[in-house]
């Protein structure tokens, strides 16, 4: 059984990039392939093994395609790195001239990383470096030269392994699309203290639209949510409670962060700034939801996902529910 080559691209972005920005461009990249993985703040890596056969060009080729099309959509320069994997794409990317694109075949891997210097490798932190530098090593084929026993004895059995293992171009790591966040937060910091109970009300009640919106975003459920409320004095209070049912149904973390709130009786407390955070990220897809014979829940969830829709194409601000409008 062979082994399929993989080929591995890595972008970087020239230019500065809002979330809505990255996201657009990834939703982009997702046109040439599936396999696209968020580098943030300003890269991304693509897998084009399987998109080669659809669009019947070299690799290289698929590469020069993807920054035409964020170039002539976006407006966005980029260099490209291209390899057999993700450590090696990347360095390759680092390596490329602002708008150029660097190719490192299979069979040249060796002869590329030979002349690089040591601190070219990912994970070579300054330590490690000026260890390297005091035993003479200075070029990564130095180490790829130098006896394993040699490198155990410097570094210990793990890290002289690993380092091995770069410094001969190896790196085993899948492209892993939009890996999920292990939770959401949203915050606000008020201009100045507040003792007003519908302000604390108000500003509840858009950070929790807000996490909702970016659940959806990402597709994405919660089963938790918590929120921390800071003071003048710099004291704060925390209060959590686990959801009837994961969901991202704005209405829903709402009634559940208003109800967290509610149970910490600020009355009169000067409050400095709110924080919700959604914890126990879950796939939409594998949400669950209780029957209900109320047609009002269907229509409710119809609305919420048409409000999505006329914020991606005319923006956040589109529609906001009536209690959060000036």
């Amino acid at each position: 059984m062979t082994t399929r080559l993989r080929h591995i691209a890595h972008l970087h972005l020239h230019a500065a990039l809002s979330k809505a920005q990255y996201d657009d461009v990834i939703e982009l990249m997702s046109g040439v392939t599936p396999h696209v993985q968020a580098i943030p703040p300003n890269a991304v890596q693509l897998d084009l093994t399987s998109a080669l056969r659809y669009f019947d060009l070299s690799p290289y080729n698929v590469v020069q395609l993807t920054k035409l099309r964020l170039k002539a959509l976006y407006n966005i320069d980029s260099s490209a790195g291209l390899a057999n994997n993700r450590m090696l794409a990347a360095m390759a990317a680092d390596a490329a001239a602002p708008g150029d694109t660097t190719w490192v075949p299979t069979g040249q891997v060796t002869d590329w990383l030979y002349p690089r210097p040591v601190t070219a490798l990912p994970g070579i932190g300054r330590a490690t470096a000026e260890t390297l530098s005091r035993y003479g090593l200075h070029t990564i084929g130095q180490i790829i030269d130098m006896p394993p026993a040699t490198l155990q004895r410097l570094f210990g059995a793990g890290p002289a392994r690993l380092l091995a293992e770069r410094a001969r171009g190896h790196d085993p790591r899948p492209v892993i699309p939009l890996e999920p966040a292990a939770h959401l937060i949203a915050d606000l910091v008020l201009e100045r203290d507040c003792l007003d109970p519908a302000q604390h009300h108000r500003a509840v009640l858009g950070l929790a639209y807000q996490i909702g919106q970016r659940l959806r975003g990402e597709s994405q459920i919660t089963r938790r949510l918590t929120l921390t409320v800071r003071y003048a004095d710099r004291s704060s209070t925390t209060r959590m409670r686990t959801l009837p049912e994961p969901t991202n149904h704005s209405p829903a973390l709402a009634a559940t962060a208003l109800g967290l709130l509610t149970a910490l009786g600020l009355q009169r407390a000067r409050v400095r700034a709110f924080v919700i955070r959604a914890d126990g990220l879950l796939p939409a897809n594998s949400a669950y939801r209780q029957l209900s014979l109320d047609p009002s829940d269907a229509r409710a969830h119809a609305v919420e996902a048409a409000a999505d829709r006329a914020r991606r194409r005319f923006g956040p601000e589109a529609v906001r529910p009536a209690a959060l409008a000036d």
